[in-house]
């Protein structure tokens, strides 16, 4: 039998050049974007006359593993955590621009699949990939910078949250922190698949929050270090205490299901875990939540974040400690 050989195409074939336009013509463009990849830098309007922007960087490694995440999935991943630390300021996410480094011998097919991961990602709220660089590097590391627009809207930031107020999260909570554990343990993808996408693929609320901000959200955060951790930086910015009771915790079955089998604690997940980029906000006590928002505590005078009548210390996810 004939065998037949496939030649795959790298990086280094097609050189910097070669590379960022293939890119390029991968990734639709969005009104919001007035001059997209091609030129110096990129144009991106900003109507309200204010541009939010925040950047990540993410590491071969560190933030994602190739032999665990398809390239379309670290382009999501990517994306996500980008776009939602801009929809946790109350803005629309209008831009991204990405530095990533490679080695040379990356294959093109992988580079299409990143390049549709953050193509698909963007869609979902409306959002280009406006330009950025390349370069050849040991390990794959995505560097990204994401613009918002506030459309005349305050920014939500971590500084307003009063005594009296609600605290309810959007999103889900302990779902990256139990796929990344049965990952570890070799158990993701035969058992709990879906956990397993949720720390590959986060699925951040974005449409709530802009909604937190017209609802009159007095403070808010991407849950991306682990709620506990987040919610103290809440606390610490608005010289708070914030309560959570943990009976009110969202524990869906797959989770407590995935923590029976690792003999591990769901609240835990739940309560420390990060990287599901859920939304957590306080809001003035009188305001009528949406379904898409759930009631977790209270704050009130003090400091620290309380769960369980304990103040919280090490909790959740640090680069330099972990």
């Amino acid at each position: 039998m004939q065998q037949t050989w496939r030649c795959a195409i790298t990086a280094a074939d097609l050189g910097e050049f070669g590379i960022i336009a293939r890119i390029a013509g991968r990734l639709p463009q969005f009104p919001a974007v007035l001059l997209g990849p091609g030129d110096d830098a990129a144009v991106v309007r900003a109507p309200d006359g204010r541009v939010v922007v925040t950047t990540d960087l993410l590491l071969e490694g560190r933030h994602f593993r190739r032999d665990w995440s398809s390239a379309y999935d670290i382009g999501r991943k990517a994306a996500a955590q980008n776009l939602a630390d801009v929809v946790a300021m109350g803005a629309d996410p209008t831009a991204l621009v990405v530095g990533l480094g490679m080695p040379g011998d990356t294959a093109t097919d992988w580079v299409d699949g990143l390049t549709d991961g953050f193509g698909e990602e963007c869609a979902l709220v409306g959002a280009s990939v406006a330009g950025g660089d390349i370069a050849r590097s040991d390990l794959v590391v995505l560097g990204v910078t994401a613009l918002g627009d506030l459309g005349g809207r305050a920014p939500v930031t971590r500084s307003g949250a009063r005594p009296g107020d609600v605290v309810a999260v959007a999103g889900r909570l302990g779902h990256a922190a139990a796929g990344l554990a049965l990952l570890l343990a070799g158990r993701a993808d035969d058992a709990f698949p879906e956990l397993a996408d949720a720390h590959r693929r986060p699925r951040p609320p974005y449409a709530c929050g802009p909604g937190a901000a017209v609802l009159g959200a007095t403070a808010m955060a991407d849950v991306s270090d682990g709620l506990v951790q987040d919610l103290g930086h809440i606390a610490s910015a608005s010289g708070v205490r914030v309560e959570v009771d943990p009976a009110s915790l969202p524990i869906p079955a797959l989770l407590a299901d995935a923590a029976a089998e690792l003999g591990q604690d769901p609240v835990e997940w739940v309560l420390t875990g990060g990287e599901d980029h859920a939304l957590v906000a306080a809001f003035p006590p009188d305001v009528s939540l949406p379904a898409e928002w759930k009631i977790i505590g209270r704050v009130a005078e003090g400091e620290g974040v309380q769960v369980r009548g304990r103040v919280g210390q090490r909790s959740g996810w640090d680069h330099f400690r972990d």
